[in-house]
């Protein structure tokens, strides 16, 4: 297998306004807009490991310690579906189907490993597909329970130790204990920053939009966390203290849903004035709301619980919609949104039950909310738009 990058890999038409000319805001950009980034091959050609993986619930951390790059991959680039077609259906989401044409395609060559968690049953396919049409040399299935009791908690955390064995007995390296530590101290840091960022949308006139934000989270799952502090720590000293850009915006929004990667979907909803301000996205809010608790003296446990019990929760875990729709409703009001957006991906089953209930809840404290279907791929945004702005109206603004 070949583990270099190629030269060339696909990007996006979308890129964030170059209003923010800062070069750690361009470098974030330049990670968001394709999978080969800078930061990507400079790691490889320094000789070191990349791991990908698919949930936001996978132990970024375990590889930080393994001195290895977590990769969230990401089917960003591409265009079409074509060789994956002949391994789904037509009623499996458009996200695992154009993440495995860009492995077919060789795009994920650059892989040394990847890591699944049975999130959804789409994914699942995806790990069965991968398996058979990829030659990545570690593959492995993480069970992800669908309750957060101290049962589940040790169940995890006991799958997640079986990962660190592995990994070791793979690549022929130790994981130590203090390396964890040092790796769930990064972490907490990048979140930390993140959430300084997120500090900053709450002002009247943010300096940053709900479509550069996206921009920033999708770049900290693609390049090493030290460099990627960096950048962000720049970046907020750019920022922090500034006046927003002046563009006039009808309503402050929140967007929920699974996995939206695509900051040019989020520029669609503010070019019809919805300025974007909060989210409950598995690229965005959920990943940073809480840290991991470093007290915990066995830092294999600390994941395990931050990852399943602790940090705002996805529809798969069953036992935590109540907390989901609280986490949903003190956002809203914390960052002053006038309406939520529901998005999320067509035949995705958890975010359509979700969606369903968290109408109901937020009805029941006069929020107003909105629900609506997107393909993995932003193509047209003309209904997007139109919809957006009904929606806009309907709050009377």
């Amino acid at each position: 297998m070949n583990n270099m990058i190629t030269s060339s890999g696909s990007q996006r038409e979308y890129t964030p306004s170059d209003r923010i000319q800062c070069d750690a805001f361009q470098q974030m950009c330049e990670a968001t807009a394709c999978v080969q980034n800078s930061a990507l091959k400079r790691w490889k050609e320094n000789g070191g490991k990349v791991v990908g993986f698919l949930c936001s619930m996978a132990p970024d951390e375990l590889l930080i310690a393994a001195n290895m790059l977590g990769f969230r991959v990401r089917g960003t680039g591409s265009t079409n579906t074509d060789l994956a077609d002949n391994y789904f259906t037509n009623l499996n989401c458009t996200f695992p189907r154009h993440c495995l044409n860009m492995a077919m395609e060789g795009e994920y060559e650059f892989l040394d490993g990847i890591l699944y968690l049975n999130s959804c049953d789409h994914i699942r396919r995806l790990y069965d597909n991968w398996k058979l049409n990829i030659d990545t040399e570690f593959i492995e299935l993480i069970a992800l329970p669908r309750q957060t009791g101290p049962d589940q908690v040790k169940f995890f955390t006991e799958e997640f130790q079986m990962i660190r064995e592995k990994l070791e007995s793979h690549f022929k390296i130790k994981i130590t204990d203090d390396a964890l530590r040092d790796a769930i101290k990064l972490g907490n840091e990048t979140r930390r920053l993140q959430r300084r960022m997120y500090d900053l949308r709450k002002q009247d006139d943010p300096p940053i939009t709900g479509a550069e934000v996206l921009t920033v989270m999708v770049a900290g799952t693609a390049m090493p966390k030290t460099e990627y502090n960096v950048l962000l720590r720049e970046l907020l000293e750019e920022l922090e203290g500034k006046q927003g850009s002046g563009k006039e915006y009808r309503a402050r929004l929140m967007i929920t849903g699974g996995v939206l990667d695509d900051p040019k979907w989020i520029n669609a909803v503010e070019e019809v004035g919805g300025l974007v301000v909060a989210d409950g996205l598995c690229f965005g809010g959920r990943i940073m709301w809480e840290d991991i608790d470093e007290t915990i003296e066995d830092p294999i446990e600390a994941l395990g619980r931050y990852y399943l019990a602790d940090r705002p929760s996805c529809p798969r875990v069953v036992d935590k919609q109540e907390e989901r729709a609280e986490f949903t409703a003190n956002m809203f009001k914390e960052f002053n949104c006038d309406g939520i957006v529901g998005a999320k991906m067509v035949f995705c089953d958890q975010w359509n039950v979700e969606n369903y209930m968290l109408k109901s809840d937020m009805h029941e404290q006069e929020i107003p909310f909105m629900s609506v279907e997107r393909e993995y791929i932003t193509s047209g945004t003309g209904q997007l738009k139109t919809r957006i702005q009904a929606f806009i109206e309907s709050l009377g603004k």
